[in-house]
């Protein structure tokens, strides 16, 4: 990975900078952190995914080069560098027999290198406004998907005004009522700097925008449907998906590819479409 300036996403992202966060949990002891600082991706931290992954229709293929996934200085409103995930338009490059996708993109996650159990997990994130995409922040157990649990932190499917979190378990995944859709004040979305966290305790999970807890999920309501599979540890992920099964159910589009509108697959092509990320922090349990 290479450290390059943000000049390319300045028309997107614009130039307003905003406040580092809502809510500076000082008191709290911090676990594990990346400030994203570094010339590179810190591989002690985080591995990045290839080309064998595949889920949900999704129609990029993730891909460890720079063009998709770079840590960038010079952004206005970042306190030092971010961490950069964007979609590039490569058809012929994906190597998968099946998939064939047209699209590279990247996701990090912290598998064997980094998990926890019970805390606070946070992450400052700046999104683009374009339809069928699919950027996300969110927690994994180790074992096998769903019995191990999923908690998504943040989902963002295109919709600039709103942002969805969710759980999955066993009996629980998929289209369960263990989800959540939060629509940003007036004045305000998901182009803009926001914390998105969940705070993990032993009998709830938390989820929150900016400090404000959005919605809130119980050991009883997850037991209604299935086992809780939330006392385990769980890993950190950022990706940047395009299309697939989220963005189609949201917007219906099936051409030019499964959730992606044209108009979309026209701003990739621009290379201005772009996650960003501030940092990403982890805290203990509140005492």
């Amino acid at each position: 990975m290479i450290r390059s300036t943000i000049s390319l996403c300045v028309g997107v992202f614009g130039l307003l900078a905003t406040p580092l966060a809502a809510e500076e949990p000082s008191a709290r002891t911090l676990v594990w952190a990346d400030e994203f600082n570094m010339p590179e991706l810190d591989r002690d931290k985080w591995g990045v995914i290839g080309t064998d992954f595949w889920v949900n229709n999704e129609q990029q293929a993730y891909v460890d080069a720079p063009a998709v996934l770079s840590i960038v200085e010079g952004l206005s409103g970042a306190d030092g560098g971010a961490l950069l995930l964007r979609p590039v338009f490569k058809p012929g490059v994906d190597p998968h027999p099946d998939r064939k996708a047209d699209f590279l993109s990247g996701r990090i996650e912290s598998r064997d290198k980094f998990d926890f159990t019970y805390g606070r997990a946070e992450a400052r994130i700046r999104m683009p406004d374009v339809k069928g995409v699919w950027p996300a922040f969110w927690l994994l157990g180790n074992g096998r998907w769903p019995d191990t649990g999923e908690i998504d932190i943040m989902e963002y499917v295109g919709e600039k005004d709103w942002i969805g979190v969710a759980l999955h378990g066993p009996g629980y995944s998929g289209e369960t009522p263990l989800v959540n859709k939060f629509f940003f004040p007036e004045g305000e979305d998901v182009t803009g700097w926001h914390v998105y966290a969940v705070e993990w305790k032993t009998d709830e999970l938390l989820f929150q925008v900016d400090g404000r807890t959005i919605y809130r999920v119980t050991r009883p309501m997850v037991e209604h449907y299935g086992k809780w599979r939330f006392d385990n540890p769980k890993y950190l992920i950022l990706n940047f998906a395009m299309g697939g099964a989220y963005p189609f159910k949201t917007n219906g589009i099936e051409k030019p590819y499964n959730g992606v509108p044209q108009e979309t697959v026209d701003k990739v092509k621009t290379g201005e479409i772009a996650m960003l990320v501030d940092w990403v922090r982890v805290y203990a349990p509140e005492e």
